[in-house]
């Protein structure tokens, strides 16, 4: 039903430029001048920004848009959380200022060979991947229902683009401020069967992704998950972002978020080890 998109053309490494940057509601949404890469750019890809004074450091954000054309040429379009060091700094960046970056990158969601049902599940900033693959998977005939979720209002990201976009939209929020209240895990099981649903898609905490993986080999749907893991090299090289995975035969082995992700089906997450692997890393942290 569904196979990988095959890849011509490897990442590019640039100087962009921030075209626009402004605040909307919790999220900083940048613009950026980015020639070469919306061309190789499919749904899924991330970028990794060289962050600080000395560049030194990566960190990965989700592709938003990609536009090949316009009036400033190739742009991609980043949302960015203010947390964390690369969050924070990258936020800080203004009109005209410059930006090191490396895209695309990783694995992207595979599409349907076939118009089917088509569910998308995001949580706050990391839905930004997902809607371009809506838009691709309407351009093929499918049917898109998203379901967006967020803790609150202001986290939540573009409700109205989504609608757009989307056959139907369904919004979720932790304190309720719009939407349904509740969380993901409340509400997946019964999107799934109103949509009829053949292929999930999810990006967003690990813990969603979880629930929604288990939700759709409840329904007997295939799943694919967006992984957002802390990047050392981006590359694969360091095996610095691992992910505990059953490989082909079921074999348990592990996999690395940048290179062999970040979009892994759910059902081949070792979800358990997963959450394990980040609670000892926490620990030791602190």
């Amino acid at each position: 039903m569904v196979t990988p998109v095959s890849e011509t053309r490897g990442p590019v490494h640039i100087t962009g430029e921030v075209l626009s940057a402004r605040r909307v509601g919790g999220y900083r949404h940048l613009t950026l001048a980015a020639p070469g890469l919306p061309e190789r750019f499919r749904p899924g890809n991330f970028v990794a920004v060289s962050v600080g004074e000395t560049r030194l450091s990566r960190r990965a954000f989700w592709i938003h848009r990609a536009r090949p054309t316009g009036g400033y040429g190739a742009t991609v379009d980043l949302v960015v959380a203010e947390t964390g060091f690369g969050g924070r700094w990258l936020a800080t960046r203004t009109q005209g200022a410059p930006v090191e970056l490396t895209g695309p990158l990783g694995r992207p969601f595979a599409l349907p060979k076939e118009p089917v049902s088509c569910v998308l599940v995001g949580e706050g900033y990391a839905a930004a991947t997902l809607f371009p693959l809506a838009e691709r998977l309407r351009e093929r005939g499918c049917v898109v229902t998203m379901l967006l979720a967020a803790p609150d209002e202001s986290h939540l990201l573009s409700a109205l683009d989504a609608r757009r976009t989307a056959r139907s939209v369904l919004v979720v929020t932790e304190d309720g401020s719009v939407g349904r209240s509740g969380a993901v895990r409340d509400v997946i099981g019964d999107v799934l069967t109103r949509a009829a649903a053949e292929v999930v898609y999810a990006a967003g905490p690990a813990r969603t992704l979880h629930d929604v993986a288990a939700a759709a080999e409840l329904h007997g749907a295939w799943s694919q998950t967006a992984l957002e893991r802390p990047l050392t090299c981006a590359t694969g090289l360091c095996h610095g972002c691992p992910v505990p995975v059953l490989g082909e035969h079921g074999a348990a082995r592990l996999a690395r978020a940048c290179y062999d992700g970040p979009v892994f089906r759910g059902d081949r997450v070792r979800w358990a080890d997963l959450a394990a692997w980040d609670s000892g890393h926490s620990e030791a942290a602190g």
